[in-house]
This record gives structure tokens, C-alpha cells and sequence, in this order.
């Protein structure tokens, strides 16, 4: 018999091995279970104690020794019902009681950063479609970048019309770019950040109350993570426009 629904019924392992011994042995002692299910008597007496607990089993002494008798199995509907009705009781509570609470302590707990990772040609693009749809919905149409050139080549390989989209949608943006290359194309401006050390591996994007950061794993592929969180975003921002004064 599998096992599994008496375990999905709260019995351990121990507890569905010797009750389905002792529905097919019949009467028997401790000593007799312990043997069949290759337990100790002290683990075998706990078992049975648990399931005369919940009803489905009983003894009786013959000889002066203990011996175990399981009830009928219809017994077992009784035990669901009654795990049913805990369940409900356990829901009604969550609702009522434990939630509000649970959700007051999550709330005064202050701003969690959210972190989401892309991967691919198709995470980059949702990347670029999120700085549009943010831009519009939150109203700040200004986002910033550093632009890395190793990266610059992968990015709008799914969405080579961003810059009209971005344009047309009246979104600016400003680009400390990091190495060589790079142009305008309407609604931006750049400078560039010339030093032995200015070529970056990671590109990075300021937008709303996110950043995102797009860098190339280990196969040369195009992975980016976006953290939503005003805080962080609002430093980033605070170092770019310092930075873009100096340049």
C-alpha cells in the first residue's frame, strides 16, 4: 500500500508502517510489531500510543501481556473530517487574527529592495520595455546610463527601434559613457569618461525607482538583474549627477 496518504493524513513513517501491520497481522503485542516492522519496542510503543490517540487502535491484555488492536479502518474518514475542521478553524484564524498582524509587521518594517534577474536577448528587451512603461507611469522621464562598450553591442539586439520608441514617448536620457563610441539620437545627451581604468564590464540603467544592471555571463550571454527600490535608485542618481557635473 502506499504510504503516502496516511502520511498526508499527519502519520510519520513509523506510525503508518506499524498500523498497517497491525491491520494485517491482527491482535499483537509490542513485541510481535517490533519484529514485523524492524523497529525497537520503545519506538513501536510510541507509534501505538499515537494512533490510540487519534482513535485507531485500542488493546486489550490476554495473559497477562499487552496486546494491540487496530479499529476499523472507516475510523480514518472520522480522522480526516476531524483534520478538515482543523484546517478551517486554522484558515478562519489566519484570516481574522494572524494575517492583519503578520501584515502590520511587514508593513512597519520599512521598503524592501525587490531584485529580478534576466536572462537572454528576451530579458534584455523586457529590461528596455520596463525604462519605457516606468518612465510613462511614474512621470519622472529623465533616466540615466553608463554606457559600457563591450556591452553596448548586445543591448537592443530584440529592440533595435527603442531609441524612436523612446524618443516618440518623449523619455531623456543621460549617458556617462565608459570608453569610446556611442552616439546621439534625439532627447539625450553624453559625455565620456576617459581613464586607463574606464572600460566596464557592466551597463548600467537609472530609471524611476529602479536600477538595472546588465553584464555577460560566463558563455558570453546577456544577463541583467533590476533592483526596485527608491532608496537605492535615489543614491545611484545622487553619484551620476555628481559624476556628470565633474565631466
Amino acid at each position: 500500500m502506499d504510504l503516502n496518504f496516511l502520511k498526508k493524513l499527519g502519520f510519520s513513517d513509523k506510525e503508518a508502517n506499524v498500523y498497517i501491520a497491525l491491520l494485517r497481522l491482527g491482535p499483537s503485542s509490542v513485541r510481535v510489531l517490533a519484529d514485523e516492522c524492524n523497529l525497537n519496542r520503545g519506538t513501536t510503543y510510541d507509534a501505538l500510543k499515537w494512533l490510540q490517540q487519534q482513535g485507531l487502535v485500542n488493546f486489550f491484555h490476554r495473559e497477562a501481556k499487552q496486546h494491540f488492536v487496530v479499529e476499523n479502518p472507516e475510523k480514518l474518514e472520522y480522522l480526516l473530517k476531524e483534520r478538515v475542521g482543523e484546517l478551517q478553524t486554522l484558515s478562519k484564524r489566519l484570516q481574522q487574527e494572524v494575517l492583519p498582524e503578520l501584515k502590520s509587521l511587514y508593513d512597519n518594517g520599512g521598503e524592501r529592495p525587490v531584485a529580478k534577474y534576466y536572462e537572454g536577448q528576451d530579458g534584455l528587451k523586457y529590461i528596455l520595455e520596463d525604462v519605457l512603461t516606468t518612465a510613462e507611469k511614474t512621470g519622472d522621464k529623465l533616466y540615466r546610463i553608463y554606457s559600457a562598450v563591450h556591452i553596448r553591442q548586445y543591448l537592443y539586439e530584440k529592440f533595435s527601434e527603442f531609441s524612436k520608441e523612446r524618443i516618440k514617448r518623449g523619455i531623456k536620457v543621460r549617458v556617462i559613457a565608459l570608453g569610446d563610441g556611442g552616439e546621439l539620437r534625439g532627447l539625450d545627451e553624453r559625455k565620456w569618461l576617459k581613464t586607463a581604468t574606464a572600460h566596464s564590464q557592466t551597463y548600467i540603467l537609472i530609471y524611476a525607482d529602479r536600477t538595472a544592471y546588465i553584464s555577460l555571463n560566463v558563455a558570453k550571454q546577456p544577463v541583467g538583474v533590476v533592483i526596485e527600490n527608491q532608496g537605492v535608485a535615489h543614491t545611484q542618481k545622487l553619484i551620476f549627477d555628481k559624476l556628470w557635473e565633474k565631466l
